[in-house]
């Protein structure tokens, strides 16, 4: 199959459609607010995730054949940027923005997007495909199954709300996004998978944020919103999913940025704080993400994008190569690194 069209048309319309709106964004009053966040810099356009998905849109239904499940993704995409987008304006309540991320990974789970089998490191399989029932959508039968849906929207929402957390320095969600995309890609094109359509989404998806990237790199020209992290989130989780469900392969890419979440998570539970109400600071002004740990420690916003780039780019190559097992055990070196990486951080700040 041909995937040089699909992901050059990926990459020079996304980087067309940003410069007409380093344009036209100033002057329909789409620009972030720096002093909300104690930045001294102008303002700049914001926010660049509603390019993402109109892109998105675009180039799937010039490449792809309509599927109840592609459709799906779609609307479901669509909501979640919308809601982001008015959340972006006038800072909705955190559980609304929880329960619209819930019901787009619904929306994905009935559209019959889901998870069926988790390989068992040690052997066999895990099986989520039990209790089923079914629904009728004109002449399409779609399949739910009660497991496998509560793990996929447990899988979407956690992605979706890793990704959008990771937006704390500009460039972090659309170069992981690249990276994430394109280990995706060079999966689906393997000889085991061998998935030419989903490859060739993944490859759209990693060339999109790659033609925003270059806009976003700190310091950036154009502000990705919570609208683009999110749908990007969506994507990453989705595209795990048709990879032949090759869940330990995202979490590998996306492994150091989910135990942040997971901390974070955690964290405001042990604070007796609300786990979904966003927030990069505690009240005795610490760091809680990791970023912004690192950031404390020392490193500047550039450093900090290129240790988390490599340490993503590192484990996500490997993936390409490891069996199961193998993915097992790179996921225990990631819970360690990550355990070692915050002990540093944390003694730094107590200096």
């Amino acid at each position: 199959m041909n995937y040089f069209l699909p992901g050059i048309s990926a990459f020079i319309l996304t980087i067309l459609s940003v410069l007409i709106a380093l344009k036209v964004f100033p002057k329909l009053g789409l620009l972030d607010k720096p002093e909300k966040y104690g930045l001294k810099r102008k303002a700049i356009p914001y926010p660049g995730g509603i390019l993402l998905y109109l892109i998105f849109v675009f180039l799937t239904l010039m490449f792809f054949e309509s599927t109840l499940k592609l459709v799906g993704l779609l609307i479901g995409g669509g909501i979640l940027v919308l809601i982001s987008f008015i959340d972006d304006r006038h800072s909705l309540p955190a559980w609304l923005r929880l329960f619209v991320q819930i019901l787009v990974a619904i929306i994905m789970v009935v559209v019959g997007i889901g998870v069926e089998t988790i390989t068992n490191p040690f052997g066999g399989y895990i099986a989520l495909n039990q209790f089923k029932f079914f629904l009728q959508f004109g002449d399409t039968t779609v399949t739910i199954m009660a497991l496998s849906g509560i793990f996929t929207v447990a899988w979407i929402v956690l992605i979706v709300n890793t990704m959008n957390w990771l937006d704390g320095i500009p460039g972090m969600t659309s170069g992981i996004t690249t990276i994430g995309g394109l280990t995706l890609f060079f999966l689906s094109i393997s000889e085991t998978v061998n998935q030419p359509e989903v490859a060739t989404l993944a490859l759209i998806v990693a060339m999109i944020a790659l033609g925003f990237w270059i806009f976003d790199f700190y310091p950036p020209k154009i502000i990705i919103g919570d609208s683009g992290s999110m749908f990007f989130g969506l994507l990453l989780a989705v595209l795990a999913i048709f990879s032949g469900g090759k869940i330990a392969t995202a979490f590998l890419i996306l492994g150091f940025p989910i135990l942040d979440a997971v901390y974070v998570i955690i964290y405001r539970i042990y604070k007796r704080q609300a786990p979904w109400k966003g927030g990069e600071w505690d009240k005795y002004r610490k760091a809680v993400h990791l970023h912004h740990r690192m950031l404390q420690f020392g490193l500047s916003e550039r450093q900090v994008l290129g240790v988390i780039y490599l340490l993503c780019a590192a484990f996500g190559i490997s993936a390409l190569f490891l069996g199961t097992q193998g993915k097992f055990w790179a996921i225990v070196i990631i819970f360690g690194l990550t355990f070692i990486i915050s002990l540093i951080l944390r003694a730094k700040r107590k200096k």
